[in-house]
């Protein structure tokens, strides 16, 4: 194959992987909002909260936005009730958010939608 063929390939590619990853983000946004007043953002802050409480700095790469995107969302996520903050424990300097049981029963309420609209869109049924 040449170099040529390859780049075209290799595009093609990309642009449907972009494609396919917006299409999926946009469903989920849809459905989150529509069904349980959540952003996909604040949906994986309270997925990863779920078992165990985190540094911001450690949640930051773990959601993939930026720290003061992240500041937003766990703040949105704080006025309504769903997590909290506090000094870490093991290092006074840093704040570690956490889910309350209110945000564990949304997050509950929501992970079946979540799991549906992947199912739907990624086409893998389960």
């Amino acid at each position: 194959m040449s170099d040529s063929l390859k780049e075209q390939a290799l595009l093609r590619d990309w642009h449907a992987l972009r494609e396919r990853h917006t299409l999926t983000a946009s469903a989920l946004e849809r459905a989150l909002e529509t069904e349980h007043e959540l952003g996909v953002s604040e949906y994986e802050v309270l997925e990863r909260l779920v078992d165990d409480s985190c540094r911001m700095q450690t949640l930051c790469g773990m959601v993939h936005l930026s720290q003061s995107a992240l500041s937003r969302v766990v703040g949105r996520l704080e006025s309504a009730g769903l997590v909290e903050r506090a000094i870490c424990p093991e290092d006074r300097r840093g704040i570690a958010a956490r889910i309350t049981p209110a945000g564990r029963a949304r997050y509950e309420a929501a992970r079946p939608t979540h799991r549906r609209v992947l199912a739907e869109a990624l086409g893998s049924g389960a």
